[in-house]
């Protein structure tokens, strides 16, 4: 069994958040053939299922770049979390650095998801960060913490760095950027790459070949463990030099013409032309 590791954001979506229908096809098709097709994200699952088109295809996920492991009935198979002691201290980290803060947790997003912010102004994220009250996250009955994101606006970027060295040699977290403006802290458990691996010790199964396609840099994780790698054509640079093969980009159907020009397709109508 072929598995086909998958992200969401830059690479089966377009640059609108959208799936084509072409990419619909094709996953349908790589599931019909009997391949496991996965998807792995960032993303939270609620902002999974948003996707049109994405629940009908009962596909196991792998969101929170690798926290929490659904079937593809939806079930959770796995959860790793940040303890909250853990959590406390990055905050404090983090307030100090100045950076908009994102928590993902078992209640959803506070103050938000990162897809709702895409488009957001910079005087609407500042006021979003700023007003939030964090406090109140931690008054909430048995809370999990699965993530962390840290934003930051386009003429910060050094600060992506600094966080990294801030956190880096005093926490057992996994850090990975999705967006190049953007920090994503997990637990030390979650990753895209051991998320596969346990997949098969949970399901009992062994894939023959995984092929892992992304295009951000906590699809590295996934690229580790891959037989193939495969980066998207609108990837930044280091992570196609990361990778085995580069396709075209999510505004071409790069995913489609990735598993067409694998041979993983059937051979009659072919996807792209």
């Amino acid at each position: 069994m072929k598995c086909i590791s998958i992200d969401l954001d830059g690479t089966l979506l377009n640059s609108q958040h959208e799936i084509t229908e072409t990419s619909l096809k094709t996953l349908q098709d790589l599931k019909n053939q009997g391949h496991c097709v996965i998807l792995n994200t960032g993303r939270a699952i609620a902002d999974v299922i948003k996707v049109p088109g994405i629940a009908s295809l009962e596909l196991p996920t792998f969101c929170i770049n690798g926290s929490t492991l659904y079937s593809s009935t939806g079930e959770l198979l796995y959860e790793a979390t940040i303890p909250i002691k853990t959590y406390q201290e990055i905050f404090t980290v983090l307030k100090k650095l100045g950076v908009g803060i994102l928590v993902y947790t078992n209640t959803g997003g506070h103050p938000s998801t990162l897809p709702p912010l895409h488009g957001k102004s910079v005087d609407e994220l500042t006021t979003l960060f700023q007003e939030y009250d964090y406090d109140k996250l931690l008054e909430q009955e048995d809370v999990k913490i699965y993530k962390m994101i840290a934003l930051v606006y386009n003429g910060q970027l050094e600060k992506i760095e600094e966080m990294k060295a801030a956190l880096g040699p005093h926490f057992d977290v996994s850090m990975a950027s999705s967006f190049p403006n953007n920090l994503e802290i997990t637990s030390g458990e979650a990753h895209k790459g051991k998320a596969l691996f346990r997949y098969q010790n949970l399901m009992n199964i062994e894939f023959e070949e995984i092929i892992a396609i992304g295009d951000g840099g906590n699809d590295l994780a996934q690229f580790e463990v891959a037989t193939t790698s495969i980066a998207m054509g609108n990837a930044p640079l280091a992570i196609q030099n990361a990778a085995d093969i580069i396709t075209k980009t999510n505004d071409e159907d790069g995913f489609s013409y990735a598993m067409e020009q694998l041979k993983l397709l059937s051979a009659t109508d072919p996807i792209i032309a």
